[in-house]
């Protein structure tokens, strides 16, 4: 009748030590990946912040929830669809925020609160075209003069065919929006109010912007006609 032999005590530690030796090793490549995946992360966020992405973000988003809050301030017979639309805008913008490895929900407007009173019911106001622009540097201007000077220019997040939405120009008015970073143009209707000077929408944004960027920090705004 034969016997197993048991392992020896040198060759118990020996397997142990092994054992462990593995199972340190597998923690150091776990350890190692999760590193890496952070790094990259990293590396996105802060590729995303230096091209503008998340400050363009940021500045949309801090327009639309002005424009609700206005809605909300001083609503009329329409303000409850604006305020729904808006909303599914503001939306949009947080995913592509989360998308872009920003900080989501992270707003900034980029020109102070101005009366959006005159604004309502199709952008219609009652005076002379001075009287839109609540006591704000650059005015409605006159056709052709350039308006809005020194003012960012960012994307609404609106879909359909170009157009842009305004705080100080009535439905109906074209503006000519010059990306002076690449010499881009586009001439677009003002459809809609918002909170800023001139918003673009999604299609009127992508005909003038940098690849990678939701902000145009030097533009042009004209008023065509």
């Amino acid at each position: 009748m034969s016997r197993r032999r048991s392992p020896g005590t040198k060759k118990k530690i020996a397997l142990l030590v092994g054992a462990a030796t593995m199972a340190g090793g597998g923690a150091f490549v776990m350890a190692n990946a999760s590193n890496a995946a952070q790094t990259t992360e990293d590396a996105r966020t802060k590729a995303a912040q230096d091209s503008g992405v998340c400050q363009g973000l940021a500045t949309a988003l801090g327009n639309n929830q002005r424009f609700i809050e206005g809605q909300r301030a001083d609503p009329d017979a329409q303000s409850q669809a604006r305020i729904e639309n808006r909303e599914a805008v503001v939306a949009e913008i947080e995913r592509q925020q989360a998308a872009s490895g920003c900080a989501v929900g992270e707003s900034a407007q980029d020109s102070p609160a101005g009366d959006q009173a005159g604004d309502r019911a199709g952008g219609q106001v009652d005076g002379p075209a001075g009287d839109q622009t609540g006591g704000r540097a650059g005015g409605a201007g006159q056709a052709g003069e350039q308006v809005c000077a020194g003012a960012t220019v960012t994307l609404s997040g609106e879909g359909g065919a170009p157009a842009a939405s305004s705080d100080r120009f009535p439905v109906g008015t074209r503006l000519r929006v010059t990306n002076l970073d690449n010499a881009k143009s586009t001439t677009v209707e003002v459809n809609s109010v918002s909170g800023s000077c001139a918003l673009l929408n999604n299609a009127a944004f992508e005909q003038v912007r940098e690849e990678g960027k939701f902000l145009i920090r030097r533009a042009l705004i004209e008023k065509v006609d």
